[in-house]
């Protein structure tokens, strides 16, 4: 039973190390992603703020709102990736377990049955702080104008309640984003990595998981951005005050790829890529080296 604990408590150290970690590098990307994806074409000659990119945003962000603007919305993550990663890697681990159907180790359906499974249990823990987090990240104002989390998580339950219309709004969209993920992330880096053989020299071993890790951000966030779009929509500030356009995952995916067309539904596919390609590595790197070093430690 004192095994059980002690690898349990590992696991989730290791897990809330690596959410930690990953987020303070990557966040000012998934920033970017978001202001990207809450835009509407349409309205691009109306809005003279409209962003031409990931640079051409990166830019008028620093111009307009300052330097300090790259880390809006940094503190919801930031309370979420510990528990969140550790919540993401300790149930992978126990869902493995769920998931073996009579074989002595883990395959491929394995892997990703267990991803599956760990995004949708995730969902449900970070879906209020991405609420929060899209509204704070969604705000152009200088950062030093900017409302505090506290204000915004407290108008969010002001005007929408605890439910789906208030800190849960965007839940099923998150589920998808996730689930979809964490099926692809877990079940192609765990599969690629039994398949090509483990290297003798640490730096080239090293390389190698950050390369499979790397390709396994890569890879899901292709597979899931169309949901990232829906949530962002959904979650974010509406066209219209007091009219709520985007209220379900499908209809906002509807009604963006027939206002928008069907690339509007890979609207921050670049930033996401390029936070959760590498990010995805350092995860998986850290938490593997953390896990290492913490058994080490106290076996």
């Amino acid at each position: 039973m004192d095994n059980i604990l002690k690898e349990a408590a590992i696991q989730i150290g290791s897990g809330g190390t690596a959410g930690f970690v990953e987020v303070c590098i990557m966040h000012p990307l998934d920033l970017v992603k978001t202001r990207l994806q809450l835009q509407n074409k349409n309205l691009m000659k109306a809005d003279p703020q409209f962003y031409n990119g990931v640079v051409d945003c990166l830019l008028k962000m620093y111009k307009n709102e300052g330097l300090g603007s790259f880390w809006k919305g940094i503190i919801p993550p930031i309370l979420v990736e510990t528990p969140k990663r550790s919540v993401k890697f300790f149930t992978f681990e126990q869902y493995k377990q769920l998931f073996l159907f009579g074989h002595s180790s883990p395959t491929p359906v394995t892997y990703s049955l267990a991803g599956l499974s760990a995004g949708i249990t995730e969902s449900i823990l970070v879906t209020p702080f991405e609420v929060v987090k899209v509204e704070l990240q969604a705000n152009r104002q200088k950062v030093k104008d900017a409302p505090s989390t506290f204000l915004v998580a407290r108008k969010i339950i002001a005007n929408g309640g605890l439910g789906s219309r208030g800190l849960f709004k965007g839940l099923s969209a998150t589920i998808h984003r996730n689930g979809l993920f964490n099926m692809v992330y877990f079940g192609f880096y765990h599969s690629m990595k039994e398949i090509i053989p483990a290297h003798e020299n640490e730096k080239v071993e090293f390389l190698k998981k950050f390369g499979i890790g790397f390709a396994s951000g890569t890879l899901a966030s292709c597979l899931n951005i169309p949901f990232d779009v829906a949530k962002s929509r959904i979650q974010g500030p509406q066209p219209q005050h007091n009219i709520i356009k985007y209220k379900t995952t499908y209809g906002a995916l509807a009604t963006v790829y027939k206002e928008e067309g069907f690339r509007a539904l890979y609207k921050g596919l670049l930033p996401k890529i390029l936070r959760l390609g590498p990010g995805g590595a350092i995860m998986l790197l850290v938490f593997e080296y953390m896990h290492a070093y913490l058994k080490n430690k106290f076996d």
